[in-house]
């Protein structure tokens, strides 16, 4: 399907190219658009997923999927047009690029995107559908955020198939991300390079216990995140536990209609009611399998607050740099006031061999007086440079976590509601099924 869909696109390509412009700018203006969000200017879907098989990074064979970005301005929808989307193609490992450069790029957002990474195995049909589902909520959370979706990595994201990597790594994000990582793990027993390449989680969680001065709204709201993860985890092993129970009772009603279909064999006036209440009996223990399915994109709804907690603990990472900064600029100032004066104040080893084998040189100790005023002016500077990032960050991040706790609240309760209608629907179902099958045993 889908390559008959790229080989009408190519056959008409000559006879669209002043739609396709024209479509192009008006996209373009879409997403430029200030004071709304993109999802109201713009409908954005993950449509298919697509196996292919290409050469990796060492020119090896390998085999992976795609899936497809359809994007149309709202307004053309709006106004009764239905122009074709635009489409482009998107390897997992770019959407997974695109979050990390999100979470590095605005630190303050509330915000812990996730999908379906691990399988057994990565093709099977069931986890691509639900990790396509995952990556286009992904999508819709970023553009319906008042400042992620105005973010123009995002708009090379949706409109620009090639190249868009490069304006990626041009950012230099990464380096960001790395910059943390040693700011973290600094001085901390000297840990060995391969935690350099730890996950975020392992960052803030570090940063959480070194905080010495932490904001105390923050603090209540990550009291609060870890409550809330808390429940949801229990309300979520409780869904699986009732699933796997409710499994097994419907699987055991095929024993009702293996009977009812056995019996009807030797029965004559019998024999039609029988065999049509096992029917219907065989139909409502397979329908099992759809409950379960639809169940579980609930379940996800729901996972994903289970992972809100750990993005607060963030927060606590620009206030631990600048702690980290004054500390730095105290004990240079230290170092400074003991070098001048000659009066060691604190235990040092450097005061311990200026004690066994004599003073430093004056020449010696007039450079390094020089190099630690330089360094104390630096750090002023940087503390300076802290100070307002930190104050600018927990401005921003409280006017995220309002934002938060209110769609918070709406997912919630949607998914909440959702979830009872499921479950009111199976059970009418489960009612209409024995009324069916007391028909059945009415006509014998």
């Amino acid at each position: 399907m889908a390559e008959d869909g790229r080989d009408e696109s190519v056959a008409t390509d000559d006879e669209s190219d002043n739609t396709a412009a024209d479509g192009s700018n008006s996209l373009n203006n879409t997403m430029v658009e200030e004071g709304s969000t993109l999802v109201r200017r713009m409908e954005i879907c993950v449509a298919e997923a697509e196996k292919r098989s290409g050469k990796n990074a060492v020119n090896m064979q390998e085999t992976f999927t795609v899936y497809l970005i359809e994007t149309r301005p709202m307004d053309a929808v709006a106004e009764g047009r239905n122009p074709a989307p635009d489409s482009l193609w998107r390897r997992y490992s770019e959407f997974e690029l695109l979050r990390n450069y999100l979470l590095v790029t605005y630190p303050y957002i509330v915000a812990e995107f996730v999908w379906h990474k691990l399988s057994a195995d990565n093709m099977d049909p069931d986890f691509v559908e639900r990790r396509r589902i995952g990556l286009e909520n992904f999508l819709l959370r970023v553009a319906s955020h008042p400042v992620l979706s105005n973010d123009k990595i995002l708009h090379h994201f949706l409109t620009e198939e090639h190249g868009w990597k490069e304006v990626v790594y041009e950012t230099g994000f990464q380096a960001k991300a790395m910059l943390t990582h040693i700011l973290v793990f600094t001085k901390l027993d000297q840990l060995p390079m391969l935690l350099f390449q730890a996950d975020s989680r392992i960052r803030a969680l570090s940063a959480t216990f070194r905080v010495r001065n932490p904001d105390k709204r923050f603090m209540e709201m990550k009291h609060y995140s870890d409550e809330l993860q808390s429940h949801t985890s229990q309300l979520l092993r409780a869904r699986a536990r009732v699933a796997d129970r409710l499994y097994g009772v419907y699987k055991v009603h095929g024993n009702y209609g293996r009977v009812f279909s056995e019996w009807s064999a030797i029965e004559k006036e019998m024999g039609d009611g029988l065999q049509s209440a096992g029917h219907h009996m065989d139909a409502y223990a397979a329908s099992i399998d759809d409950i379960l399915e639809e169940e579980e994109h609930y379940a996800d709804q729901l996972k994903e607050y289970l992972f809100y907690a750990e993005a607060l603990r963030k927060h606590e990472l620009t206030q631990f740099e600048f702690e980290m900064a004054s500390q730095d600029l105290i004990s240079k100032k230290q170092q400074h006031e003991e070098l001048t004066t000659g009066i060691v104040r604190t235990f040092s080893f450097k005061g311990m061999t200026n004690k066994l084998f004599g003073q430093e040189a004056p020449v010696q100790r007039e450079a390094r007086i020089k190099l630690l005023e330089e360094l104390i002016a630096e750090g002023e500077d940087s503390v300076k440079e802290k100070r307002v990032e930190c104050k600018e960050h927990v401005e921003r991040a409280w006017v995220d976590m309002q934002r938060f706790k209110e769609q918070k609240d709406k997912d919630l309760r949607e998914a909440l509601i959702n979830y009872a209608v499921m479950q009111i629907s199976m059970c009418k179902k489960g009612i209409q099924m024995w009324s069916n099958a007391k028909e059945c045993f009415l006509k014998m």
